[in-house]
């Protein structure tokens, strides 16, 4: 297993965990449960995404590709004023 990913925080690392499974990429969150006690420990470096060594090297291409990608030409939502747009 190899850490490949530090998220920063517990969302970030459940969106890349089923992101790599939906590419066949079995991925750990490491440290997830250790964020209850975050007011104790310190909390940079708590989560990591580990990974089998042999899909290393993809599963990192997948994340570095995620994070450089741009919404599509417009997809932004139209302003409302007053309006919550989720």
């Amino acid at each position: 297993m190899q850490r490949i990913y530090e998220p920063e925080n517990l969302m970030e690392g459940e969106l890349l965990q089923q992101m790599l499974a939906s590419e066949g990429i079995e991925a750990h969150l490491v440290g997830r449960h250790l964020l209850g006690g975050t007011g104790e420990l310190p909390i940079y470096g708590l989560l990591g995404l580990s990974v089998d060594n042999d899909q290393a090297e993809y599963a990192r291409e997948l994340i570095t590709a995620y994070n450089a990608a741009l919404p599509l030409p417009g997809d932004e939502p139209d302003s409302f004023p007053g309006t919550l747009v989720c």
